[in-house]
């Protein structure tokens, strides 16, 4: 018993307390968002993608943990924001609008996920009435290169 339980820790701990997070077995389309507790425009970003007819589970987890299940999918600290989520088998990473996720997994190219930077006002969100950036949904590629996926006025 104590092999197993020895041999069962360092397994854990090599896949690192990310994937422990999120669970086994997966419902099929459903989107894991990870998130701060106090972030208000994640919370307004996971009911857009509800509004949208997407299956999405928030977790709140701590900063360090969300750090580092950045890390682990491949979103760099200049390509982050604010939240992470995981969809079969892509990485969401910030204000990305539900029509790019849509498209993504119609498409399903070969890439890591993809990442609207920062915290453009306008995206989902981040809405502030009329005003809006224009900020582009950008599309990681296994290889780390980075191509506009989407561009929005």
């Amino acid at each position: 018993m104590k092999r197993r339980h020895f041999i069962l820790t360092g397994i854990a701990s090599g896949l690192g307390a990310a994937t422990l997070a999120r669970p086994a077995v997966a419902t099929p389309g459903q989107m894991e968002i990870f998130k701060s507790p106090t972030c208000g425009c994640c919370s307004a970003w996971v009911d857009h993608m509800v509004g949208e007819g997407f299956d999405a589970v928030a977790r709140d987890v701590d900063q360090e943990l969300l750090w580092s299940m950045k890390a682990r999918a491949g979103v760099t600290p200049d390509l982050s924001s604010c939240h992470t989520a995981f969809i079969e088998g892509y990485f969401v990473e910030g204000h990305v609008p539900a029509g790019d996720v849509q498209r993504l997994l119609a498409e399903r190219p070969d890439a890591l996920g993809l990442t609207v930077p920062g915290m453009p006002i306008g995206s989902p969100g981040m809405e502030m009435g009329d005003q809006s950036d224009a900020y582009d949904t950008l599309l990681v590629l296994r290889d780390g290169s980075i191509e506009v996926f989407e561009s929005h006025a």
